[in-house]
């Protein structure tokens, strides 16, 4: 792998040419009309512009393939969101004679389809929610909702993609049609796949999600764990490694979950198994699969601090042909201390008090440092901010070695 072409923007984008620059690879970048100025662009080697703006240039396979072509790359990451997760992209990737930097297609299909994984997860033991299998119409959701029974409540989601798009809780028949179309909507936007599942809503729950990586010769590596509970219309806002307060037990029954997970659909890349864990669970033991995140988690930085492993780098490593024996993950690493993520978002209040993506220019643009401080960011003052984008600026890291936070 010589050159890797970054099929993304901001802040992932910089961190993918940080991680390839140190194992000596050449990096080109790709950009919108309207994305000129982001900082991305200014952190690759070779920046190649797109004939799209908006997020829809960066969804655009066919535009990024001739950019891959014309910086004479043999390999392209793809971040996270956008293309990431399209089996169908993978495979086309490896037409052009690309490495891609992610599952093997057949993985990625598995693993993009949350009802698909759902079933895996069942047929290895693995405890799920109630929900629909495969692909469901209005009707079926109905229902599903109506078999719930009056009290219950249940969530739609997207059966592709992820970061909390395309979700919506609805506790009533008369909420489901509007919710049901709001979804689909920001499902098609999104994931360029519109459709939907639904799922037995729980409501008093952690969300603990367990970090893996896979080679090709079918050895998996769990490499911890976090705590991604927090968070605001089911998009994280804060997350902390280790996931603090689990048992000994818990905590290694995630990890063989995901471990068995991985395994049965022949993963062979960095990834993430996601779980809720049952508050209202007497022993403090019970705990349901509920996806998988066949690519980079935004949250990865936190496992990096506690492991001292660079993940894309182990990722590229990987999609080259390495081993995790190679990477030096022959075994499960030792965690020290604990880390936590927040981000950092462009955004503004409505007068109703919601949140929504700002835009403007960055006048001044001064993140913290020090001993333990990390900052993941394409931002710098004088930057213009769009809200076509994802509203997120930089993410902050912070380290303690000494205990979990």
């Amino acid at each position: 792998m010589k050159r890797l072409l970054i099929a993304n923007r901001g802040e992932i984008a910089v961190r993918v040419a940080r991680a390839a620059a140190e194992l000596g690879i050449e990096t080109c970048g790709v950009f919108t009309r309207d994305d000129a100025r982001s900082g991305h662009v200014f952190a690759v080697d070779r920046a190649l512009p797109l004939e799209g703006v908006g997020p829809g240039g960066y969804l655009d396979a066919a535009a990024i393939l001739d950019a891959a072509r014309t910086g004479e790359c043999d390999a392209l990451h793809p971040g996270y969101g956008f293309l990431s997760e399209d089996a169908d992209f993978a495979r086309r990737c490896q037409e052009y004679g690309l490495i891609f930097v992610g599952p093997n297609p057949g993985a990625l299909a598995l693993f993009g389809d949350k009802a698909r994984t759902r079933r895996l997860a069942d047929e290895h033991g693995v405890p799920i929610l109630r929900g629909t299998e495969g692909a469901t119409d209005l009707d079926a959701a109905r229902r599903f909702l109506g078999d719930l029974g009056p009290a219950a409540a249940m969530m739609i989601k997207p059966i592709a993609g992820g970061g909390g798009r395309g979700m919506r809780v609805v506790r009533a028949p008369d909420e489901l049609a509007e919710a049901f179309d709001l979804c689909t909507l920001e499902a098609r936007g999104a994931f360029g796949r519109a459709d939907l599942y639904v799922e037995e809503l729980v409501e008093r729950v952690r969300h603990v999600e367990v970090q893996v990586a896979a080679d090709r010769e079918g050895a998996v590596v769990v490499l911890g764990d976090r705590d991604c509970s927090a968070q605001r219309s089911r998009q994280k806002l804060v997350e902390i490694s280790p996931a603090p307060g689990l048992s000994d037990k818990l905590r290694e029954s995630l990890s063989d979950a995901a471990r068995r997970i991985t395994q049965a659909a022949g993963y062979d890349s960095v990834g993430t198994i996601e779980f809720l864990v049952d508050l209202d669970d007497p022993q403090g033991e019970r705990f349901v699969f509920i996806e998988a995140n066949p690519r980079l988690q935004v949250e990865h930085t936190v496992t990096e601090e506690v492991t001292g492993i660079d993940l894309v780098q182990t990722q590229i490593r990987l999609a080259a042909g390495e081993t995790l024996r190679d990477v030096g993950l022959a075994r499960p690493p030792v965690t020290t201390g604990g880390a936590v993520q927040l981000r950092i978002n462009a955004e503004a209040q409505t007068g109703r008090g919601a949140v929504q993506a700002a835009a403007g220019t960055l006048s001044a643009f001064a993140p913290p440092g020090g001993p333990g401080v990390r900052i993941d960011t394409h931002a710098y003052a004088g930057m213009p901010v769009s809200p076509a984008y994802d509203s997120l600026l930089a993410k902050l890291i912070v380290r303690t070695p000494d205990s979990s936070p």
